[in-house]
């Protein structure tokens, strides 16, 4: 199984922004943790704060990869070209945002993005992306 793990603008900043909200962990370490939890699966992680670059990774995914799992960033609440992008991408797709969204400004409950998505995760930090990755596996398997 191969994952695309998509992550959108000032997600390199991990671990400087604002902790209460996206947790003390750097990108990097991030990444590790999902890797260290899921040895068995193959992983791609990818960063841009682009939105033509994430597009174009999520218009190639379903010909690599066996889901994606994505967290837009900003995109998630202005992005209408990414979430038609998500939404024509054939994998399995989980939309993660590591702060609890609805705790916080009113521009931020307004998720574009998710509708092209299998559903999304908010609020859990870090572990958002270890939950994304169990239910990537659980709908593919069907």
């Amino acid at each position: 199984m191969k994952i695309l793990v998509l992550n959108g603008p000032n997600l390199n900043l991990l671990g400087s922004r604002d902790n209460s909200h996206y947790g003390k962990l750097p990108l990097k370490k991030i990444e590790k943790k999902i890797q260290s939890e899921f040895p068995e699966i193959k992983f791609e992680f990818f960063q841009s704060n682009h939105e033509g670059e994430l597009i174009e990774k999520v218009q190639n995914a379903g010909r690599i990869f066996n889901g994606l799992i994505i967290n837009p960033g900003g995109y998630a609440h202005s992005s209408v070209a990414l979430r038609d992008a998500l939404a024509e991408c054939s994998v399995p797709k989980v939309e993660v945002h590591l702060s609890h969204l609805v705790n916080r400004e009113n521009f931020r409950q307004n998720l574009i993005t998710a509708s092209g998505c299998n559903g999304y995760i908010s609020g859990f930090q870090e572990h958002g992306y270890l939950a994304a990755v169990y239910l990537v596996k659980k709908l593919s398997e069907k």
